[in-house]
């Protein structure tokens, strides 16, 4: 697979990225590395995309998690994001209305589709390209970004390297791009702060709170869902399907999805 050229548009096609920025040189696909001054959290050079470059709708996890990093070489591209969480993915997007209501086996073959498309409505991503890891002290080794979102971005090597991809892959975004979907919370809604921080340095503008979840500059809804690997109840009561206070923040994601689309709220 050929790394692909950078372009005027901020998203790239469908494939691997050219992109050094973090970096400070020429690098390698998943070999060229990047530390934080005190050596506990590092990433890799392996950016990557899928689906629409000129997409309705950008999909964004953080960064390529345990599931994905280190098996870039064997993997299939299409086959790398979400790898074991597609169902739930599905479940996700179809709560907050963009995708259809349906069997998660369905829905699961929905989302392999798009990932798959580089003609339809979405795009693929990660707010942070390169795939980050933290450097666990007592297993001395180190190990894949799940669960870890809101450490990393509050450190300052963290907002470096989220507010440099927020530039480079957000500033300069489609005309045809209402809507930007972000997996994942944080603690008491942590990481919608931290990535709002990241966006607003990396893409500048009249930036306004939708509601608890999303914020939107005068082109561009942002929308935080629960994130697809989230652990425990949290996604079926994000769902709705276990009466549960955190039913709320799927309800107002929706609500912003269709704001975001061109509906009020």
């Amino acid at each position: 697979m050929e790394i692909t050229e950078p372009v005027s548009s901020s998203l790239p096609p469908h494939g691997r990225i050219a992109c050094s920025l973090c970096h400070g040189k020429p690098v390698v696909f998943d070999e060229t590395r990047a530390e934080a001054a005190k050596r506990d959290w590092r990433i890799t050079a392996n950016p990557l995309a899928w689906g629409n470059q000129r997409p309705e709708v950008l999909v964004l996890g953080f960064s390529k998690g345990p599931s994905q990093a280190g098996e870039l070489g064997r993997l299939p591209h299409n086959d790398i994001p979400y790898r074991k969480g597609r169902k739930q993915v599905g479940k996700i997007l179809s709560h907050v209305g963009l995708l259809p209501k349906a069997s998660p086996d369905d829905l699961k073959k929905i989302v392999e589709k798009a990932i798959a498309d580089p003609a339809g409505r979405f795009g693929w991503g990660s707010l942070v390209r390169c795939t980050v890891e933290r450097f666990d002290a007592k297993r001395k080794e180190w190990v894949g970004s799940g669960g870890m979102i809101d450490q990393f971005m509050t450190t300052d090597f963290g907002q470096e390297i989220s507010q440099t991809c927020a530039t480079r892959f957000l500033r300069n975004l489609p005309a045809e791009t209402k809507l930007v979907i972000m997996f994942g919370l944080g603690a008491n809604l942590s990481y919608v702060g931290t990535a709002r921080r990241a966006i607003e340095k990396g893409r500048p503008g009249a930036w306004r709170t939708v509601n608890e979840v999303a914020y939107a500059d005068e082109k561009i809804t942002v929308v935080h869902v629960e994130h697809f690997a989230s652990q425990g109840a949290n996604i079926p009561n994000w769902l709705g399907q276990n009466g549960h206070e955190r039913e709320r923040l799927g309800i107002l994601a929706r609500q912003a999805v269709e704001f975001g689309l061109g509906n009020s709220l």
